[in-house]
This record gives structure tokens, sequence and C-alpha cells, in this order.
């Protein structure tokens, strides 16, 4: 299954760069993560929760990044294993360019399945991978940009100098 978009982040090219190499970012947006840790440079380890139609699996697997051009481009591969459900691998390869209003994110993902999950077939497996990857993007900016309303973010958000709340990200690199 191979799929790809992209969007405008409203953040330096810079700021977006640190959140993709950022622990904690990539556990906010990982859809299900109860657990990452590691470093860009040695990789990452996860676990990660999922229902995917009838089977729920714990998958607990690495990624990798590799083919990193600071801060323009970087490849993620990831294997997960979910014990009798399966296996998923696959990796994306992501862009950064600056755009009028901030940064633009373009990756490309490619994804397979094995064991119990391929048996569901191809139209369920790439539904879910698609809203896996829209939900993890929708994270990812949220976590850089701060929430699309102003007046949703919490009360504890502390304004940037043109007044409007910032994401919790922005606020942990200013």
């Amino acid at each position: 299954m191979k799929m790809s978009d992209s969007r405008i982040i409203k953040a330096p090219q810079e700021v977006v760069w640190a959140a993709i190499l950022d622990p904690e970012v990539l556990k906010a947006c990982v859809p299900g993560c109860t657990e990452m840790s590691g470093s860009a440079e040695e990789g990452f380890e996860a676990t990660v929760v999922q229902k995917v139609g009838p089977v729920k699996a714990t998958f607990k697997g690495q990624v990798s990044l590799s083919n990193m051009d600071a801060p323009n481009a970087v490849t993620l591969s990831g294997e997960g294993k979910g014990g009798a459900a399966g296996f998923a691998k696959g990796g994306a390869d992501v862009a950064l360019a600056p755009a009028e209003g901030g940064t633009e994110l373009t990756y490309a993902v490619e994804a397979n399945v094995g064991g119990k999950l391929a048996q569901l077939g191809s139209r369920i497996i790439d539904g879910f991978a698609k809203k896996m990857a829209d939900q993890f993007f929708d994270n990812f900016q949220q976590a850089v940009e701060g929430p699309s309303d102003p007046d949703a973010a919490p009360e504890t958000d502390a304004p940037d100098q043109d007044g409007k709340k910032k994401g919790w990200f922005k606020r942990m690199v200013s």
C-alpha cells in the first residue's frame, strides 16, 4: 500500500524539523502509542496498541531514521510485531520546504502487513493505513501549530508576541 500527501504547517522549517526528531512529539502524534523511547541518531522503540477491523494487537517495534538532510528531508523506516496478529512494516519519506505561511511537509508512505492482519483484505488495511497517516499528520500539525481554534487552547497556553496561543511544541523551543 502506498500513499502520499502534503500540508502546510504554520511554523518555521527548523521548528518542524525539530518536532519530527523529538520522541515526545512522536509519541503524542502516533495514534495508540503507549511508549516511545530512543533518539533520532540511534532510532526509536515504540509500543502501539491498535484495533484493525476485528483484530486488536499491541505492536512493539523499532523506527530508524536515514537519509537525513537537516532541515529538509528524512526517511523513517519501521517494523512492528503484533504477536499472533502479525506484523506491520513500512516507511515514509518526509520532505520539508519553506512555503508561504510556514513549512510545506510532503510525505510518501509505503506499508506492508502480514499474518492475521493481511487476511482482513486490502480494502480494510488500506483504509486503516490512510486513517492512521491522516491522524498522525493532523496530530503533528496540532502539536507544532497549536489548536486551530485559539479559544479552545488551555488557559495555561502563553500567548506569543502576536497574542496568538502557541502549540505545546512551539512553547518548548521558544
